[in-house]
Order: structure tokens, then sequence, then C-alpha cells
């Protein structure tokens, strides 16, 4: 739980690196960065030539950023490869063209390694980009942007695929150049966005994971408060980080803050603003189906099928096991169809199995409902069957296991007194 925590929402650059390395036994003294000073624009910098400020090309590039958000991932591409032809030595057109790349990873929950090679060498070749700008000019605060930016995707993969070495090297360099930064916030919400996420995970993982403690001594004193109001900020006035702040800012108010409320609107937000984004419509999914939004839910989970069995970008099985579930769930439990509940349940343990999530959640409890409907369909046979699978993947003792326990001991007992019964009777006319 913690090694997952640390690697899907730990920010974009890396922590959960610091995580799995051996503490120090005498840390250097921790650097004092002081972050929350969010609103001060440095004197006299020459932003010529910045295309992070440039109205013109945001606007250019505004159906790009929809397409790429609306896993429309080859317009997106082609729009930004035109930025590169015109600005071949600027990191921008690179990086884009790397996020437009790590959102065709983010939908199997960073699991496929398919588009590695092809998401670090447009990584590699923003940051060349930048340092070369940042050589000419120190100055120079969007090739800190882009640096912090590059580095921290950089180390967020490199930490998922286990290459600690890099991904703790990526997490210094992104928070190096992050410090830098933060002169510019004046200039564009979009220097924000590190801050506010450094910000609030900080404080976050020092409450809710003491024993990282000693590894934080390295990172700037968060502010957990500022971060989110940061995170808010960027959501509303930023352009090319104002999906990924609302990206961050759902799941922590669902995941971290439990504030259901407050994250529905933004998730209902992004589903509805890029409706072809399986990520953002199983999410709004789960939160449908969690606030008792059950009809939104039914609407959206058969979109989501509908757009796997067509074969669209970003449906895959992940997806699938959540709209099966909710379905077999809403079969079962409103409309008391146990035909069709049993048969999105089933193909919810095909989805959880191809995709190996087989330890819990989706998987365990289709499992355990299929066995709920063996039961009611007088189906002993078939009930064991489901109830040993739940009794192998629970936690002992947990309800799902409690349950398992029971009726298979039920069952075994009935069978014993069947048996002793037929004996008895056979006994009986033998003599």
């Amino acid at each position: 739980m913690m090694r997952h925590l640390l690697f899907c929402y730990l920010l974009l650059f890396g922590l959960s690196a610091y995580a799995q390395q051996p503490t120090p036994t005498n840390p250097e003294p921790a650097r004092q960065v002081d972050l929350s000073n969010v609103d001060i624009a440095p004197n006299a910098v020459d932003t010529k030539g910045w295309l992070l400020l440039d109205k013109d090309i945001q606007t250019e590039l505004e159906g790009a950023i929809q397409n790429l958000y609306n896993f429309k991932y080859d317009k997106s591409e082609k729009q930004f490869r035109s930025l590169r032809r015109r600005y071949p030595n600027h990191p921008m057109p690179y990086f884009l063209l790397g996020l437009n790349t790590w959102w065709k990873i983010m939908p199997t929950n960073i699991t496929t390694e398919q588009y590695d090679k092809t998401f670090f060498a447009y990584m590699d070749t923003a940051i060349t980009k930048a340092e070369r700008q940042y050589g000419q000019d120190s100055r120079n605060y969007e090739a800190c942007f882009f640096l912090s930016a590059a580095y921290g995707f950089d180390a967020r993969l490199n930490a998922e695929r286990h290459n600690w070495r890099k991904a703790t090297l990526s997490s210094k360099r992104a928070l190096d150049y992050l410090e830098k930064s933060q002169e510019a916030n004046g200039l564009s919400p979009e220097f924000m966005f590190g801050q506010a996420l450094i910000n609030y995970y900080a404080v976050w993982i020092s409450d809710n994971y003491p024993l990282l403690k000693p590894v934080l001594l390295f990172f700037p004193k968060g502010n957990r408060q500022l971060g989110l109001q940061q995170l808010r900020s960027v959501a509303q006035n930023g352009f090319y980080t104002a999906n990924e702040s609302k990206v961050f800012l759902m799941k922590i108010l669902q995941n971290q803050e439990n504030k259901p409320d407050e994250a529905f609107p933004v998730a209902r937000q992004m589903a509805l603003t890029y409706p072809d984004n399986g990520y953002f419509q199983r999410f709004y999914a789960l939160m449908c189906y969690q606030k008792g939004e059950l009809a939104e839910c039914e609407r959206v989970s058969l979109d989501i099928l509908d757009k796997l069995n067509r074969g669209m970008p970003g449906y895959e099985g992940i997806s699938g096991r959540y709209a099966t579930y909710f379905l077999g769930s809403i079969m079962q439990i409103q409309r008391a169809d146990l035909v069709k509940a049993q048969d999105y349940y089933q193909r919810c343990v095909v989805f959880s199995e191809s995709t190996g999530d087989t330890k819990q959640g989706f998987y365990l409890y289709s499992l355990l409902n299929l066995a709920r409907i063996a039961q009611k369909q007088k189906d002993p046979e078939r009930a064991v069957r489901y109830y040993k699978e739940v009794q192998t993947k629970a936690e002992r003792k947990s309800d799902a296991y409690n349950e398992a326990t029971a009726y298979l001991k039920k069952q075994k007992s009935g069978s014993k007194k069947k048996t002793k019964v037929s004996n008895q009777r056979q006994a009986a006319k033998a003599s």
C-alpha cells in the first residue's frame, strides 16, 4: 500500500525513489527552501523567446492540448511536431511530445513499458535543449521550468521501473531547478505547479509515514494547505499544467483528504470535458458509484465498455474491470437481474486476470458476489468453487475470508451428514 501511494501520487519528482534507498546514518543538514513565496516576480528578467508565456502559442496549441487529454494521440502529436519544426532548439515541443507519450502509459496505471524508450528520449531531448538555454542565461526561468518538469517525469517513471539510481539523480536535479524557478511564479501560474506538489506531499508523507521523515530532511519544508491552494490556482489559471493540476487535485481530495464532495466536481468536469479519456471516465464512474449516482455510473460504465470494444486508444483491461464491476453491482442490487449481474462479474474476473489484478478489490468482490448469486440460484457446487477462490485471495480474518470460510465449513458439514445418512440406508437395505 505504501509503495502504491508513493508511486502513484507522489508528485512528479520521484520521491518514491528516496523511500527505497537506505537512510543515511548522518544526513546532511536540510536545505531551507521557502516555497511559500509564490507571487514575487523577478526584476528585469528578459522573457523574450519564452514560449511558455506566448499567448499566440497558447491559442495555437489549445486544440492540441484538448486532443492530448482526449486521447487523440495522433492529432496532438502532429500539432506538437509542427511546433518542433518551427522551434527545433526549444525544449517545449519535446516536452509536450513526451507528455503525449506519458498519457499513453497512464491508462494502464503506468504498467505498460512499450512506450518507455520513446518517453525517455523526448524527456532527454527536452533536458538537453533546456540545459543549453540555461547555460546561456542563468535567469532563464522558463528553461528551469522545463528542466524541473522533465527531470521530474523522468524520475517518476524510473521509480516505477525500479531504476532507483536514475530516479534518485533525476529527483535531485528536478528539485534543484524547481528551487531556481520559484522566483518566476509571478510571471505565470505554470511555475507554481511543481511547488504545489512539493508543498502538499512533503507534509502529507511526513504525517502519514513517519518512518520516511529522515528522508524528507533533504526536501523543502512543505505547507499542506498552501499546496492545495496552489493546485487550485494552477488548475484555474494555468494552461499547460492546468489539467495535470486537476488530476492531482481530484485524487488528493478523494484519496488523501477524504473530501469526495470536493473531488467530485473536478472528476465530473474532467470526464465531461474529455469524454474519450478512459482514465478520467473510470475515475468519474468510481466516484458516481461511491456517491450513489448509479444512473450516471451506469451510463459512463456502458460507454467505457463500448469504447473498449471498439478498440479506442486508452481503453483497456483496467477500465473494463471498473466498468464491469459497477454494472454487475447495479444489476445485482438495484435491478435484481442476477443473470446480467453474473455476466458482468464474470467479465470483471477476466479483465482482472488479464491485468494481473487478482489480489483484492474488484476481482475479489466479483468472486464473492458470484458465490452469493450461485447460492440464490441453488447451485452449491458453483458457490463452493467461487468461495474457495475468495478464501485463497482474501486477507485472513477479513469479512470476505470469514464469509467464504463459514460457507465452505457449512457445506463440508452438510456433505458429511448426507454421506452418513446414505451409508446408514445402504446398511439397512443390506440387512
